[in-house]
Formats: C-alpha cells, structure tokens, sequence
C-alpha cells in the first residue's frame, strides 16, 4: 500500500443561492460544514484537514471545530467558479500527494466508505478518482439504450450496472492536477480515473429543499436502526 501524504479539502461558499447558508445550517443537531470535518478527522489518514471558503467568518468557526482554513480569493467565492478553479489555488499553496475532496453536500457519508475510498487511492496509482453509485436497471442516454437491447425484460440482477459521479468524495493527484490545469487540459477527469462505488443512501448531494428533507429523513433513520430491530406484518396461516 502506498504511503501517500493526503489532505482533505472541505470547499464551503457562504453564496449558496438554491439551500441559502446552508453550509451553517444546523442538519439535525450539528451544522452541516461539521458532518466532513468530523468526519475528515476521525478518518486518521489526513496530515491536514482543510475547509476551502471565502469567508472567514466561516473559516475561523471551522477553526474551533478543528479544522484549518484556506481563504480562497474573492473571484472564486461566486457561483461561476468551478472545484477546477478553487482546487487549483489550492493546490498551489499545500504540498501533498493527494487531495481529497469531502463535499458538505453529502452529510450521509459514514466512516467506513471514506476508509474503503482512502485505502482505494493508497492501492493504487490514479490521477483522479471519482465516487460513482451503480445502478441495475436500464438505462438511456438520450433515445440510445445503453445496457439493455429491449428485446426482453431481463431480471434487473443480469443488467450490466450503469455508474454516475457523485461528489460526495472526490480525489486528485497534486503533481498531475496542476500540471493538467496549467497546459489547458482539464484535470477533474484527466489522467488515469478511478471510480470508487459507494452506497446509494450515501451519495446525497444537497442542491434543494428536496434533497436536504432527503439526507436529514436519510440521518434520522439511521438513528432508529440502531434502536429497532425490524418488523413484519403477521400472516394468518
């Protein structure tokens, strides 16, 4: 196993248009910039843990939670700026071997899928790797079929799976991301890309009002799995 030095990066606009300051909203009973960074720290991998922001009201409260602060520049605080642009600057002021990007977005992530993503990346030798879900059931890409012919209705058990990125964690080689961005190359996929599978009640990504009800009813059930063992409806015989 690879013995990389990894950062995690926490990116963290107060700007946020669609869920507004939702990164100091309380979800349950933290705020929601606090899910990664507990969740970053008690990993144990990180050398340093990062929150990525503009503000630095935010970056000195994330300093109480144990987290250090990057202040990233005035034109990449708005809603136009990429995670090329603002890990770019990034990367250019912290020497690592990887970055590790833990998205505040996805509050659902426990700590043994970050474990399984971290130890993917100390396996092996990609430039990036996304967090992919992977889904059996047919899929289309515009009119074209993509894992199913339509001749037949397959059990969905013998359908190839499709992937989709999500951005739950995501992680770049720093030598091959810099290098990439600054020949003109787009580094968030470049290189050799890995794809890690996570689980699908993990992969929240909150964008709506919709999503955060999703992720906060997604926290609470947990809650009660751990407290309720299943029931089922009785049958006469």
């Amino acid at each position: 196993m690879n013995d990389y030095k990894l950062i995690a990066m926490i990116p963290a606009r107060m700007g946020s248009r669609r869920i507004p300051k939702k990164n100091i909203r309380y979800m349950l009973d933290k705020p929601l910039i606090q899910y990664p960074i507990d969740l970053a720290l008690q990993n144990g991998s990180f050398a340093e843990v990062w929150v990525n922001t503009e503000s630095a009201p935010l970056g000195h409260a994330c300093e109480k939670l144990g987290a250090r602060f990057h202040q990233r520049p005035p034109e990449l605080s708005t809603d136009k700026a990429t995670n090329r642009d603002f890990t770019y600057e990034f990367l250019k002021k912290h020497e690592c071997d990887y970055v590790v990007m833990v998205n505040p977005t996805s509050p659902v992530l426990r700590p043994e899928t970050l474990e399984g993503f971290v130890r993917f990346l100390k396996e092996n030798d990609y430039d990036s790797i996304m967090s992919v879900v992977s889904y059996k059931a047919e899929a289309f890409f515009g009119d074209t079929l993509v894992n199913f012919t339509g001749e037949d209705k397959i059990p969905s058990e013998k359908l190839e799976p499709v992937e989709t990125v999500v951005w739950a964690l995501t992680a770049w080689k720093r030598e091959s991301f810099i290098r990439m961005q600054e020949s003109g190359r787009c580094p968030i996929f470049g290189g050799k890309l890995g794809r890690f599978a996570i689980p699908k009640d993990e992969a929240a990504d909150l964008d709506t009002e919709e999503d955060w009800n999703i992720a906060q009813a997604a926290l609470l059930a947990r809650r009660e799995e751990a407290f309720a063992a299943p029931r089922y409806m009785e049958l006469d015989e």
